[in-house]
């Protein structure tokens, strides 16, 4: 099966590239996204990679779909085979106070699966995680790449209120709620880092698709005093994320 191209909405186009949804089907979806971005194509307004589409907004009056259409699909015709990408994003560490009221579903991820809560961090804290994707929350990280023997179902009845900064498992996902939000995640600990910052000029966002996520453990008193200068300039958390230190 070849990649198709299909408007779903007025000034909306979805570009859908067929195959397993995996770190090379995800390297794929940002080559593709490069290689749009870089032919700064009159009209297009946003681009939103997904597990394994490219979701296209324009404006209708600046550029018509068919028109649109051609160009994408001779874009897409040097389109990267998945085998070829080598890059790699950047790798983020993330800091987290695991259990406690900061992790109210540890103890029954814990149980469910058999294993000691110290079990559960330990196996969470292991993987390199893959960034697929931003979604449902601005700069909600979607994290691909979770130990098999601590995968969860979602909650069945979502809660009214998740904390901002939690650390929760759905499946076969992990991921951080960068708000305070209603959310069916199982939640085992809180990271004190800023993942979205609306206020903020340029980018907003602290993660980014493509990137790699490696958590790491800290304990309540380290929490407070991370959330004590939550208002720290950019350049703290980009230390932070990059090298695991905050002096």
């Amino acid at each position: 099966m070849t990649k198709t191209i299909a408007a779903i909405g007025d000034g909306v186009i979805r570009i859908h590239f067929p195959g397993e949804v995996n770190h090379e089907m995800n390297f794929r979806i940002q080559s593709n996204c490069e290689l749009i971005h870089k032919e700064h194509i009159n009209g297009v307004l946003e681009l939103v990679p997904g597990y394994h589409t490219i979701t296209l907004y324009y404006d209708p009056y600046q550029i018509r779909f068919q028109e649109l259409e051609y160009k994408l699909k001779n874009i897409l015709e040097n389109d990267v085979s998945p085998k070829k990408v080598q890059k790699k994003g950047r790798l983020l560490r993330i800091p987290v106070c695991y259990g406690g009221e900061l992790g109210p579903d540890l103890s029954r991820v814990a149980k469910q699966h058999h294993l000691t809560e110290e079990e559960v961090i330990k196996r969470h804290q292991q993987p390199e995680y893959l960034v697929y994707l931003l979604g449902f929350l601005p700069g909600f990280p979607y994290l691909g790449g979770l130990d098999q023997s601590i995968v969860t179902p979602r909650l069945e009845e979502p809660r009214a209120k998740t904390i901002a900064g939690s650390v929760g498992i759905a499946d076969a996902q992990t991921g951080i709620y960068p708000l305070t939000s209603p959310g069916g995640w199982n939640i085992i600990g809180n990271s004190p880092i800023p993942l979205f910052d609306a206020e903020k000029k340029g980018d907003a966002f602290l993660i980014h698709p493509g990137d790699r996520v490696k958590f790491y453990e800290i304990s309540e008193a380290n929490y407070s005093e991370f959330m004590l200068r939550k208002e720290a300039p950019d350049s703290i958390w980009e230390e932070v994320i990059m090298h695991g230190t905050y002096d």
